[in-house]
C-alpha cells in the first residue's frame, strides 16, 4: 500500500494533489513558508552561483513526503533562471534512459530526481561522472573492438529528493555539494500556509478554523492543503461555506482524523503494538506483516510523525508504543512483567537497555 492509497492523510502525491499543488505552490523563496534556516541558505547559494555565472552545486533534499522538496526544486530553478526537468528514480530504468535525460539538458538546467534512492546501481554509477565532470561515458562496439567515448554534457544542477536518506550509497551522497534535511512544520507555519491556500482557492477560512486544521495535519503542508479541500466540501454543503473551528472539527472527526492528527491506520498500528504484541518490542517486518502493509510504507509514511510526536519508539529489539500512545488511546499502561531477564509491558516502554 502506497502513501497515496492511505486516504485523506496519505502523504503521497495523488493525481488530484499534483494538479492542485501546482496552483498552490509558492513561486519564490519569499513566499515559501517554513524551513527558514534552510531556505535562507539556499537563497545565498543560488544568488552566489548566479553572480559567478556558474551552475548551482548539486543539492540533496531529505525528509518525509509532503514537506516541500519538489517545491524547493521549482523555486531553485526559477531563482537561477533555469529550465527544470523532472523525473523519478524508478523511471530511469537503464543507462540509455539516463543518457537521454542528460544529453537534453541545456547550460545551467536543473534536473530534479525524486525518490533518488531508488536508482538502480548501473544508473547510479553512470551518474557519477556526469555529476563530477559533466561527462557521460558511452561504450561503442562489442567484445575486443569495444571502446569507450566520453560525451560532454552542459553544466547542470542535480537536485535529488529522498524520503529514505539511509538507503543512499555513500558515493552518491558524497557527490552532492549540500544536503538539506526538511523537518515537520509548526502549527503557526501551517496556519500561514492554510490562509494562503484558502485565499487562492477562494475558501472562507476563519483563523480558528485554520488553527484546527493545522493541529491535525501531521506537520505536513501537503496534508494541510488536502484537509482544507475536504473540510471545504463539508462547509459548502452543510455550513454555508464558512470554515470555522466547529466546522473544521466536525468535518475532521467525520474523516477519522483525531485531535493529534492520527487516523485509523495510525491507531491500528499502535493497537497492534499494545494489544496483539502486549507492549513488547516488535521487528519492522513482523509489524508490516501484521498490519498488512510493506515495511517501506511504515518507515516512510507512518513512523516519522509517530516518532516526532512521541507515540512510537525504535529500540534495538524493534518498535514499541510509548506511554503517550497508551494515554492517547485511553489505555492503562501494562503492569511490569519480567520474563527471562528482559522487561515486558511497562518495563519494555522505559527499560534503559532498549533505548537507542
Amino acid at each position: 500500500m502506497m502513501g497515496e492509497e492511505r486516504g485523506v492523510l496519505g502523504s503521497g502525491a495523488a493525481t488530484e494533489d499534483v494538479r492542485l499543488e501546482a496552483s498552490l505552490r509558492p513561486q519564490t523563496f519569499e513566499h515559501y513558508v517554513g524551513q527558514r534556516a534552510l531556505v535562507e541558505n539556499l537563497q545565498v547559494f543560488a544568488r552566489a552561483a548566479k553572480q559567478r555565472g556558474e551552475p548551482l552545486d548539486h543539492i540533496l533534499l531529505c525528509g518525509p513526503p509532503g514537506l516541500g522538496k519538489t517545491t524547493l526544486a521549482h523555486i531553485l530553478a526559477r531563482e537561477m533562471g533555469a529550465v527544470l526537468h523532472t523525473t523519478s528514480g524508478p523511471a530511469i530504468e537503464k543507462k540509455g534512459d539516463l543518457a537521454g535525460l542528460l544529453t537534453h539538458l541545456g547550460p545551467g538546467d536543473v534536473l530534479f530526481i525524486d525518490e533518488i534512492h531508488r536508482l538502480t546501481s548501473v544508473v547510479e554509477e553512470n551518474l557519477y561522472p556526469a555529476m563530477e565532470d559533466f561527462r557521460f561515458d558511452v561504450m561503442i562496439g562489442d567484445g575486443a573492438h569495444a571502446r569507450s567515448i566520453a560525451l560532454d554534457l552542459k553544466p547542470f544542477t542535480l537536485v535529488g529528493a529522498t524520503t529514505r536518506a539511509g538507503l543512499l550509497t555513500s558515493p552518491l551522497r558524497d557527490r552532492f555539494g549540500f544536503t538539506a534535511r526538511l523537518s515537520f512544520y509548526s502549527v503557526d507555519e501551517l496556519v500561514a500556509i492554510l490562509v494562503r491556500s484558502a485565499d487562492l482557492l477562494e475558501v472562507r477560512l476563519d483563523d480558528d478554523g485554520a488553527f484546527e486544521i493545522a493541529t491535525r495535519c501531521r506537520g505536513t503542508p501537503r496534508i494541510a492543503n488536502r484537509l482544507l479541500r475536504r473540510v471545504r466540501d463539508f462547509a459548502e454543503v452543510l455550513h454555508e461555506g464558512r470554515v470555522t473551528r466547529e466546522v473544521a472539527s466536525s468535518a475532521l472527526d467525520r474523516l477519522g482524523v483525531d485531535a493529534k492528527g492520527l487516523d485509523d491506520m495510525d491507531k491500528r498500528l499502535l493497537d497492534l503494538l499494545i494489544d496483539k504484541f502486549s507492549g513488547r518490542a516488535v521487528g519492522l517486518d513482523t509489524l508490516a506483516a501484521a498490519l498488512g502493509d510493506d515495511a517501506g510504507t511504515i518507515e516512510d509514511v507512518y513512523e516519522p510523525y509517530l516518532l516526532q510526536e512521541g507515540f512510537l519508539m525504535r529500540t534495538p529489539r524493534g518498535r514499541i508504543a510509548t506511554a503517550r500512545a497508551y494515554a492517547h488511546l485511553g489505555r492503562p499502561p501494562p503492569a511490569a512483567r519480567l520474563h527471562g531477564g528482559h522487561a515486558q509491558g511497562q518495563t519494555s516502554l522505559f527499560g534503559a537497555d532498549e533505548l537507542e
